[in-house]
């Protein structure tokens, strides 16, 4: 923010809320402030008055239709930057609650919270991606992908937002090829088309509903000592370390982990740790 704002921070929070889930959902409606913050629907919609008369008057607008407030043609961030990181980790906040508290700008002395490039992502895309998921639709749009870098047009049938640590993904049932991938949301072109009812739903996506158990233990080739060092480091109980995850996401739980099953360092202390069930997970590995 450019300017002190002379508002309490609960209140700060609050209409950053507002304005985040207005630009990159398109609807707004006083439960998002009830179920974030626990407030009743009286003050919600108070803090919307609020923030459409005195923080941004112009930036939303209600629309019967869709019983909630949108943004406007004129809308401009005021409380935010205008990034789609904002508003995916507003989804992921319980999980990684300092990108929270680093782009609010708290000033937290001795802190300092590793910055990963932003992948840049339209919100009239990510809109339409979160509707076609919400009412479980059909939704056209144009993708790249590094075995076709030219953007073709798609019809997915997306369910779930995915963060793996360093990127956003959609997961979704991709109609030419007749299975569920993983859609990186930088990579998507064009002005979408929301269409019909989906052909499937997330309950027939086999590596989304499979559930795997990740068995982490410290590398063999550790002293005991070292063992015991690793095995604290990860909470592990009887120094084995077991990690609950969807299939789909085994792969991207082991990358975040910077453990490669298939490869083995040189030397255990540049290891570390190492994959105790790789037979019960390899199936689900690229």
């Amino acid at each position: 923010m450019s300017k002190e704002w002379p508002f309490r921070w609960d209140l700060l929070l609050r209409y950053r809320l507002i304005e985040i889930v207005a630009q990159w959902e398109g609807r707004l409606t006083t439960n998002h402030l009830c179920n974030s913050f626990g407030i009743g629907r009286q003050q919600a919609s108070k803090d919307i008055n609020a923030y459409i008369t005195d923080i941004a008057p112009g930036n939303l607008e209600y629309d019967r239709q869709l019983r909630g407030y949108k943004p406007t043609a004129e809308f401009k961030p005021v409380l935010t930057s205008g990034i789609a990181d904002e508003y995916l980790h507003v989804l992921d906040r319980n999980q990684d609650i300092s990108h929270t508290f680093e782009g609010l700008d708290l000033g937290a002395a001795h802190t300092s919270v590793l910055q990963v490039p932003t992948r840049h992502v339209e919100p009239e895309i990510l809109r339409a991606i979160i509707q076609a998921s919400r009412e479980q639709r059909r939704l056209e749009i144009a993708y790249l992908s590094l075995s076709s870098p030219v953007a073709e047009e798609r019809i997915i049938d997306p369910h779930t937002l995915v963060f793996t640590g360093l990127r956003w993904h959609v997961r979704a049932y991709c109609e030419k090829n007749r299975s569920f991938r993983d859609f990186v949301l930088s990579r998507f072109r064009g002005t979408p088309e929301i269409m019909d009812k989906a052909l499937v739903s997330a309950e027939e996506d086999e590596r989304w509903q499979t559930r795997i158990n990740i068995i982490l233990t410290p590398d063999t080739r550790l002293s005991e000592a070292q063992s015991d060092i690793i095995a604290a480091d990860y909470g592990m109980s009887n120094r084995e370390l077991s990690i609950s995850t969807r299939a789909s996401l085994v792969e991207y739980a082991l990358q975040a982990l910077n453990v490669d099953p298939r490869k083995i360092e040189a030397k255990p202390e540049a290891q570390q740790i190492v994959v105790k069930n790789l037979a019960d997970i390899e199936q689900w590995l690229f």
